[in-house]
């Protein structure tokens, strides 16, 4: 499975491809601004939303990496933030809140 650092991430911009898969009440609280939001629980539906090499994150990195292993398996490659919003916060990283 492929996957970057908040901070590698970062460091790309903000011209990347980046899917929250959290909750919406989740991203709510915090957010990064220029993240697309498909939650978890309308993924299946909504596949064709997701790019190839997009980075997926969540709150701390278990359900992106479950995304990014099910897109595996259909041939597409994604690449997983390691340590999700939280990791990205901790790291002392811009977000938005409320």
């Amino acid at each position: 499975m492929n996957e970057i650092t908040p901070e590698q991430l970062h460091a790309l911009g903000t011209d990347v491809s980046l899917i929250d898969v959290r909750e919406p009440n989740e991203v709510a609280e915090v957010r990064i601004p220029f993240a697309k939001v498909i939650p978890l629980s309308e993924l299946e539906d909504r596949t064709d939303e997701v790019p190839e090499g997009a980075y997926i994150m969540c709150h701390a990195g278990g359900r992106s990496s479950r995304v990014v292993k099910y897109f595996e398996h259909q041939g597409k490659e994604l690449i997983n933030v390691e340590g999700g919003i939280s990791g990205w916060e901790a790291a002392g990283l811009p977000v938005e809140r409320g």
